[in-house]
């Protein structure tokens, strides 16, 4: 065969299984066949040097390292956002741009996430890739189109008709799991660490080595266009379908907006999903849809009057770290945490941050009396993400885990390959204390009005002990803590005796095994049927349900094969504990096991699960032999490697919703 024609050939397939993988999500093959692809273009190259091209895609392997990244003037300044931080400041958006184009009809906008990234122009010449910048300061920017050329999210040519020029604009970003991936790895190199993935992914583009920036597992989604030679749209919306045809990544999480209210119904839906989402988002971007009328309202210095950024509260601070304590969990877990300089994150007040483990605190460098960054995700236990260790006076202590429990004085150990802690009192109060939490709590047993202060408290008066304890509270007893009044006694009361009547699955996650979540509970629950035949079972018999390997199985055999495990169900069963029965299944999807993995286009992972489980199917947090489908949204993790390997049938949500019937 023709050489030439050989080196083209390849560089077309493996355009288009870029394509697959990186735009459509939907690879037809496997990383294996395009590696072995890519090595073969690489070798011809390498022989035949007079057919390389500067968008091949042996490019992403990166260039030899640059001095210095030289300067670029955009053609079309690339503008920042004006932003808005209450509903009070987006409505008055809206009432600037009614009043600027003299309307009083509602205007169409179109909402799209704010991605929490770096902005960048790159420009495509008769289909290629010839420059990509920086923003910069909207006006001049750093060319990095070598770097930008080794992330696989951006194509090196272009698909369909395209205009002769064109400018993309968009943001490249750095997915959550690699983000924690890169930093776990300069903290075992002893390199500083990046304070979010924001930073992390504008320091990967910045590296005069695209060597490195390749290996940083980089993303990139397309929200707009500059100059566009022979391209007349006349709609945003119109804009992103446009990209998406010529193969460019865009975000598919967007939303024509008709009212104002829509407006904020989706602002308000992104909050409560920005916590699920595989990457950061920091608020909504907000456009006038019509671009006609984008153009009649034009800019005010750097930014223009069409748009505005709705930003979410932060959920990043800096504070120092007064103190570092010890706590002893419901299964003897000893758990650092840092006690900080009080700092405001989203409108909570934030004192303390969890430190996981003394190998977190070896690897992040974490002193008592350090300045830190901490980073607040939903309602969890704010974190330290790094050490800002210039701020360092040299007063500051190392700390090291205790060698006996800070509640009962017993002895700590560790098992090998763990990195865990662990207090092995067995009378530990401090066992008691986190397990009747977690007994009493939503997930568990839900007895409403029994949170921890109350129990606490009662642990304190000794007015209960043991979990069975529970049942045995009268009005005295309960009356006789500080503060309890009269009605919210009888209405607890009453909430505890609604708990006796439970289901099964509920109760044996109420029971705080080690390693038994709520998954987990169901499908003992489903496996077996009553507590009588889980309590009984073998190692062996436990393994047999789908998703418990041999660890979870011991723990669970270990647990009921305790004598004082054995005396307290006892008693709670004898207290009028009832399970309810559970409804028999069915549906059409009966008997049928899926798995989910990476963000699906519409539903969230809730969503998915319900739907699944509303159809008679089960969904299991990993991919065996025994999962009939694997269904992938974008960015999939090793689930979907799995699935590959394992010849799993993968599913995409829009196969997903043929299965459901629509």
């Amino acid at each position: 065969m023709d050489i030439k024609k050989q080196i083209q050939d390849l560089r077309k397939k493996l355009h288009y299984h870029n394509y697959r993988y990186y735009i459509l999500d939907d690879p037809e093959i496997s990383d294996a066949q395009y590696d072995k692809l890519m090595r073969e273009l690489e070798t011809l190259e390498e022989k035949y040097p007079k057919f390389q091209s500067p968008t091949s895609p042996t490019v992403r392997l990166g260039a030899p390292p640059l001095d210095k990244f030289k300067k670029v003037e955009h053609r079309l300044p690339m503008l920042s956002l004006a932003n808005a931080f209450t509903e009070e400041e987006f409505l008055d958006f809206d009432e600037r741009v009614k009043r600027f184009l003299k309307v009083t009809h509602d205007i169409v906008y179109m909402c799209e996430f704010k991605m929490d990234g770096l902005a960048v122009e790159i420009v495509y010449e008769d289909g290629k890739l010839i420059q990509a910048a920086t923003r910069g300061d909207g006006i001049m920017g750093e060319d990095v189109t070598q770097n930008v050329k080794t992330m696989g999210a951006i194509p090196l040519e272009l698909r369909g008709k395209y205009p002769n020029r064109l400018e993309v604009r968009g943001e490249v970003f750095m997915g959550l799991k690699f983000f924690k991936a890169l930093n776990e790895s300069r903290a075992e190199k002893g390199l500083p660490l990046f304070a979010n993935p924001r930073n992390a992914a504008a320091g990967s583009v910045r590296q005069l080595d695209p060597k490195i920036t390749a290996e940083r597992h980089l993303d990139f989604f397309a929200y707009g266009m500059g100059e566009r030679e022979g391209l007349s749209l006349s709609l945003q919306s119109e804009v992103l379908e446009h990209l998406k045809t010529w193969g460019i990544k865009t975000n598919s999480q967007v939303e024509v907006c008709e009212h104002p209210k829509d407006v904020l119904k989706f602002y308000n839906h992104s909050l409560k999903r920005r916590e699920t989402l595989p990457y950061e988002i920091d608020g909504v971007v907000i456009k006038v849809n019509d671009l006609t009328l984008q153009k009649r309202l034009g800019e005010i210095a750097k930014s223009p009057r069409w748009a505005i950024a709705y930003k979410f509260p932060a959920v990043e601070a800096t504070t120092q770290i007064q103190d570092i304590r010890v706590q002893v969990g419901r299964t003897g877990a000893l758990t650092p945490v840092a006690y900080l300089e009080p700092v405001s994150i989203a409108g909570v007040t934030v004192s303390r941050a969890t430190l996981h483990n003394q190998d977190e605190i070896d690897k992040k460098d974490i002193r008592i009396g350090d300045t830190v960054f901490i980073r607040r995700a939903g309602d969890v236990i704010p974190e330290v993400i790094k050490v800002i260790s210039d701020k360092r006076t040299g007063k500051e202590k190392k700390f090291k885990l205790p060698t006996h429990c800070p509640e009962c004085g017993s002895g700590v150990v560790q098992e090998e390959e763990e990195a865990i802690a662990r207090c092995v009192g067995i009378n530990c109060p401090a066992k008691l204390k986190q397990g009747l939490i977690h007994f009493v709590s939503k997930g568990a047993m839900d007895i409403e009005g029994l949170g921890r202060k109350i129990v606490e408290q009662m642990l304190e008066a000794r007015v209960i002990r043991h979990m069975s304890d529970i049942y045995d509270l009268n009005s005295e007893k309960i009356m006789s803590l500080e503060r309890k009044a009269e009605k919210s006694t009888q209405n607890l009361l009453q909430a505890i005796h609604a708990s006796k009547s439970v289901s099964l699955a509920r109760f044996l996650y109420a029971l705080g095994i080690r390693h038994v979540g709520e998954n987990t509970a169901k499908a003992l629950a489903d496996h077996f049927g009553n507590l009588e035949k889980i309590s009984k079972a073998s190692p062996e018999a436990l393994s047999e349900v789908q998703d418990i390997g041999a660890v979870v199985a011991e723990s669970i055999y270990s647990f009921f094969k305790d004598e004082k495990n054995k005396k307290e169900l006892d008693c709670l069963l004898s207290k009028g504990i009832m399970f309810l029965k559970s409804k028999k299944k069915s549906g059409k999807w009966l008997g049928k096991t899926f798995v989910l993995t990476g963000t699906l286009p519409t539903y969230s992972r809730e969503e998915a699960k319900k739907i699944i489980e509303d159809n008679g199917g089960k969904v299991s947090a990993s991919v065996s032999a025994n999962t009939d489908y694997v269904l992938a949204g974008q960015a999939p993790g090793s689930k979907f490697e799995v699935a590959q390997e394992l010849g799993i049938k993968i599913i995409s949500e829009a196969e997903f919703q043929k299965m459901m019937g629509k």
